[in-house]
């Protein structure tokens, strides 16, 4: 899934953070809601659009759809 634009409830703009919000927590050495402070997102809803989005895009592409008509 695409990481939303907007947070849901309050509006504030959330989708621009994503890609670095990924780095910080791919060095591994910056804890979630560390890296949520250091991008300047202090409220609950909108943390929880970075620390609660599952990235599916990758599982759904290694899905081979079967093709009409051959069976």
């Amino acid at each position: 899934m695409i990481i939303p634009v907007r947070c849901f409830t309050c509006g504030k703009v959330v989708g621009n953070k994503w890609d670095k919000f990924q780095q910080l927590i791919k060095t591994k050495t910056v804890k979630p809601g560390e890296a949520c402070d250091q991008l300047g997102l202090e409220r609950y809803c909108c943390r929880r659009m970075l620390l609660t989005h599952a990235e599916l895009i990758d599982k759904i592409l290694q899905v081979t759809p079967i093709r009409a008509g051959l069976n």
